[in-house]
């Protein structure tokens, strides 16, 4: 499973942190969310594999944001989350 972060439409309400604080942090300076140890695929699209352990809360963590910064995509490429 891999998440997508598209860190330039985050607008910081960190409801991500909430949702799965070992995936997401808190940068207040900037005012939004870092994926923990994404690599970014594009500019401002970040992308990390999730650990076996973790997919029921980065699934959470996509539902979760207001503004669908946050997509799953399962092993296949098909996305489960927007």
């Amino acid at each position: 499973m891999r998440v997508e972060f598209d860190r330039d439409t985050c607008i910081g309400m960190f409801q991500c942190v909430a949702e799965w604080g070992d995936g997401f942090e808190e940068d207040t300076d900037a005012g939004k969310a870092v994926l923990v140890d994404g690599e970014e695929v594009e500019e401002d699209l970040f992308a990390v594999e999730v650990p076996d352990g973790d997919e029921l809360d980065a699934k959470f963590a996509a539902r979760a944001c207001p503004v669908d910064a946050i997509t799953v995509y399962d092993d296949d490429g098909e996305q489960l989350v927007p």
